[in-house]
């Protein structure tokens, strides 16, 4: 079923600028309009002032310092993230209640067929910018589009704290200027591939036909940029749609890690994901390891399990194995970030009877933790091996 263009630019992105950084200014008067890096060895965000020194995320803390001696360095509060998030969220759906989450500091909002009573869409946008300036303390910047796609790239575009509409029928000369690399799925790679073709710009790609973007970047992506070079994003805004895919990670600096150092924080973060599988209901069928080395070179290792699980110890166990096989690469590039993603997600219900012994025994001792830590906290009821190791801020997270 095809669907419809939209006649009115009528869809927001609204997305926090510098958002953990945002915050710490915010709760600190001293700090604003300062240099801040949040983190620790690793910079986790940093403020507009120190973007404007050249800082980037992930980016050592020592190379930072480098690049701006006078940076102030605060520890991440999750807490003070996540309780901003959600008051920003309430915001949102004052607004509308066509919300679709994307991450704790971003989101779409379709507000089409409010303009009689909310005014015109950009209009809806100072408006909730202004409310999310005075109410929460933080700035945020808006793009105003008629599909989600432009409206990511026009709040690109104008951040920080800015509002930008791309007017219906105008996309094209809105997105043709932009630089290859503002499309959703270029990234260095195709970037580089694109530039020796001589291919710089989104409207040198719109000029080529769909057969000669493939043969450059090959078939599924191919037909991807080509489609976005040409505005062309028919997807809506959905509110409700549960997660595809649930992740944690740890960042850490460099140095050696044994395989000990690495295997205990993966039973930390896969301790996190069971908890939040077995808290929304749902199952995994694909355990995925992400690590990045010492020159922030990344690298994916996935395993499908045999049946989908919300067991802790399964998880761990396929996460592991890929731990193990990675081992030779983390010895030769060194590691500075280990994470976890769980994929191909499913709805637990009676008809997931695969491993009726584990759901019952095993199953049942992971509700029963899942309650201890609910009441008496996470560093009550913790895994032997995570005794006495810091496991690092829990990552404030978007509700499934």
């Amino acid at each position: 079923m095809s669907i419809k263009a939209r006649s009115e630019a009528s869809i927001l992105h609204a997305d926090l600028d510098s958002f953990y950084a945002s915050v710490e200014q915010r709760d600190d008067p001293s700090l604003r309009g300062r240099p801040v890096l949040v983190g620790g060895g690793i910079v986790t965000a940093a403020s507009y002032e120190a973007k404007a020194r050249g800082v980037r995320t992930p980016m050592s803390e020592r190379r930072a310092r480098l690049l701006c001696p006078d940076a102030v360095t605060v520890r991440p509060r999750m807490e003070a993230y996540s309780e901003a998030s959600k008051a920003v969220f309430a915001l949102f759906r004052d607004t509308t209640p066509v919300v679709e989450g994307l991450s704790i500091d971003e989101a779409f909002l379709d507000v089409g067929g409010l303009r009689r009573l909310g005014g015109s869409p950009e209009a809806i946008g100072r408006r909730l910018r202004a409310r999310i300036r005075d109410e929460v303390g933080l700035p945020i910047t808006v793009g105003v589009a008629t599909t989600k796609f432009l409206a990511k790239v026009a709040s690109a575009v104008a951040k920080p704290d800015g509002l930008l509409v791309v007017p219906a029928g105008r996309e094209l000369e809105f997105l043709h200027p932009l630089p290859v690399e503002r499309l959703w799925g270029v990234g260095p790679v195709t970037a580089e591939a694109l530039h020796q073709r001589g291919i710089a710009t989104v409207g040198q790609i719109a000029a080529l036909t769909e057969g000669d973007l493939t043969d450059t970047v090959g078939l599924a992506s191919g037909r991807h940029l080509h489609a976005l070079a040409l505005a062309r994003d028919p997807r809506p805004v959905e509110t409700g749609r549960r997660r595809r895919s649930i992740g944690s990670q740890r960042a850490m600096g460099r140095g050696a890690k044994t395989h000990a150092d690495l295997e205990r924080i993966l039973v930390g973060i896969a301790d996190r994901l069971g908890k939040r599988l077995r808290a929304a209901s749902r199952l995994s069928r694909t355990v995925v390891l992400r690590l990045r080395f010492d020159d922030f070179a990344r690298v994916t290792r996935s395993h499908t399990l045999d049946a989908p699980t919300m067991l802790t110890e399964t998880i761990l166990g396929a996460a592991r194995e890929l731990l193990a096989d990675a081992m030779p690469l983390i010895d030769e590039r060194g590691c500075t970030l280990v994470g976890l993603t769980l994929t191909n997600l499913l709805d637990d219900d009676p008809l997931q009877l695969t491993l009726p012994f584990e759901r019952e025994e095993r199953g049942s001792l992971d509700a029963t933790i899942d309650q201890l830590r609910d009441r008496f906290g996470t560093a009550i009821v913790t895994r032997a091996v995570l005794l006495g190791h810091d496991q690092g801020d829990p990552v404030p997270l978007l509700q499934d």
